[in-house]
This record gives C-alpha cells, sequence and structure tokens, in this order.
C-alpha cells in the first residue's frame, strides 16, 4: 500500500527528497509570482527548518524544568507545614510539662 504523504504528514521532512509543487490546473499560468533561487537559500531553509524541529524539544524542555521547580516548591510548603506542625507539638508538650512541674512543686 503505497499511500502519497499529505502536507501535515510528509513522507521525508528532507525538502531534498521532497516532490516539488505542482501548479494548479484550475489556476491560470503566471498567475502567481515566480520562483526565484538566491544562492545559500537551501541552506538558510534547512537550517530554519532544523530549528523549527527543535522547537517543540526545547519548549518540552522548558515545560519540565517549570513542572520541576513547582513540583519543588510544592515539597518545601509540605516540609514548612509540617515542621509548623511539629513546632506546635512541641510547644504544647513543654507547656504540659510546666504544668505537671508546677502541680508536683505545689503539692
Amino acid at each position: 500500500m503505497n499511500i502519497a504523504g499529505t502536507i501535515d504528514r510528509p513522507l521525508t521532512h528532507n525538502p531534498q527528497k521532497q516532490a516539488p509543487m505542482k501548479p494548479s490546473t484550475y489556476e491560470p499560468a503566471g498567475s502567481a509570482t515566480q520562483d526565484f533561487t538566491i544562492s545559500g537559500a537551501k541552506d538558510s531553509r534547512q537550517n530554519r527548518t532544523r530549528e523549527m524541529q527543535l522547537i517543540p524539544e526545547a519548549m518540552a524542555r522548558a515545560h519540565m524544568r517549570e513542572r520541576l521547580q513547582e513540583a519543588e516548591r510544592d515539597r518545601q510548603a509540605v516540609r514548612l507545614v509540617a515542621a509548623r506542625r511539629m513546632q506546635r507539638r512541641a510547644e504544647r508538650a513543654s507547656m504540659r510539662a510546666r504544668r505537671a512541674l508546677a502541680m508536683a512543686v505545689m503539692q
């Protein structure tokens, strides 16, 4: 089964191996501006293509870095809450001990 590629899913991403665009049958010849090839245009097109292909990768890295920082902030918040809870528990235990000592001294 030989299926031709589409614009969204070309058979190959290499511009040199892609089939050239054919003029449409319903468009009169010469209606569009002619293609002018500039020396070095192919190289710049390939570099741009490579850079554009790396954009999602860079975005994924940035997204993961942001998620890791968010997770670290959440972990710090959880540790802070736990530390405050333990501090309050220790203060209550200290007050109980003082009361018990005061009661023992009073008797």
